[in-house]
C-alpha cells in the first residue's frame, strides 16, 4: 500500500509513486506506432542480436509438448513472436501490457506473421497480473521492467504465476562498464536519442524520459538481489555489449 507522500523517479524527476504509471502510459501512448522502428534506430539494431540471446537463453521446446509463455510489457510482441519462431507447435504466449496503444500494434502483427492462434493479447498491470497461481512455463519481460513504478511487486507477481522449475528472464538496459565506451554512450543517450525521437516520432521528451530511466535503474548485481528477495533461486546475470544491457535470470524451484 502506497504510503502517504512516498515518491518514485520519473526520468531524473521525483514524482508521486502513484502517478508515475499515468506518466509511463503517456509515453508508450505517444511512441506506439513506431516503437520498434525507434528501437532499430536508437541500438543501432542492436536490440535484435539481444533478444535473440533472451530467446536462446529461453529454449521453448521445439516439440508439441504443451508451453506457455508469459512475456509481460511486451505489447508490441516482439519477445513473443520470435520465441514462437524458436518453438514447436506446443508452443503458446500471452503478452500482458498495461498499454492499450502498444497491446492494439501487437495484435495487428500477430494477424500479419499468422500467430494470432498461438499469442494472445491480455491488458494488465505486472504489479497485479491477472492470472492464477503457477500457470506459466516462462516468465520474459523485454525492456519494461524499469518502467513498472514498484518492481518488488513485479517480481514477486512473476514468481507467484510461474510454475515450480519455471524461468524468469529480464532483458533490461544496464550500467556500461567498459571505459571510454561509457562517455560515447553518455554523448549518444542525451543529445542524439531524443532527436531522433523528435524526427521520427514528433516527440523527443518520451525520449529523454527513456534515455534517464535507463541511468536510475539498479545496476545488475542489486537487481539480482531484488530477484533473489522476489524468492527466486539460481539468479544470474549477463552483461551484453559492455554492460549497455544486462540479460537477467531466475529459477522458481
Amino acid at each position: 500500500m502506497t504510503q502517504p507522500g512516498e515518491t518514485t523517479h520519473f526520468g531524473f524527476k521525483d514524482v508521486a509513486l502513484d502517478d508515475k504509471q499515468t506518466l509511463v502510459n503517456d509515453v508508450f501512448h505517444s511512441v506506439a506506432s513506431r516503437y520498434d522502428l525507434m528501437n532499430d534506430l536508437m541500438s543501432g539494431g542492436l536490440h535484435r542480436a539481444w533478444k535473440n540471446v533472451m530467446i536462446t537463453a529461453l529454449n521453448p521446446p521445439r516439440s508439441d509438448a504443451p508451453f506457455a509463455l508469459l512475456d509481460v510489457a511486451g505489447g508490441t510482441g516482439d519477445i513473443s513472436f520470435r520465441a514462437a519462431k524458436a518453438a514447436g507447435t506446443g508452443f503458446t504466449a500471452t503478452v500482458c501490457d498495461i498499454n492499450s496503444d502498444m497491446l492494439s500494434v501487437g495484435r495487428e502483427r500477430a494477424l500479419a506473421r499468422h500467430l494470432d492462434h498461438q499469442v494472445s493479447f491480455i491488458e494488465g498491470n505486472a504489479e497485479a497480473l491477472p492470472f492464477p497461481d503457477k500457470s506459466y512455463d516462462a516468465y520474459t519481460i523485454a525492456f519494461g521492467i524499469r518502467n513498472v513504478p514498484r518492481i518488488d511487486a513485479a517480481l514477486k507477481e512473476a514468481y507467484r504465476v510461474l510454475k515450480p522449475g519455471s524461468r524468469f528472464l529480464c532483458l533490461e538496459f544496464s550500467h556500461v562498464d567498459v571505459p571510454g565506451l561509457d562517455k560515447i554512450y553518455d554523448l549518444f543517450s542525451f543529445n542524439v536519442i531524443p532527436q531522433i525521437g523528435r524526427v521520427v516520432t514528433g516527440d523527443a521528451e518520451s525520449y529523454q524520459y527513456l534515455v534517464e530511466s535507463i541511468r536510475k535503474f539498479p545496476k545488475p548485481a542489486v537487481f539480482a538481489e531484488m530477484i533473489r528477495d522476489a524468492g527466486f533461486a539460481r539468479v544470474s546475470y549477463q552483461s551484453l555489449s559492455g554492460g549497455i544491457v544486462a540479460l537477467h535470470s531466475g529459477w522458481r524451484l
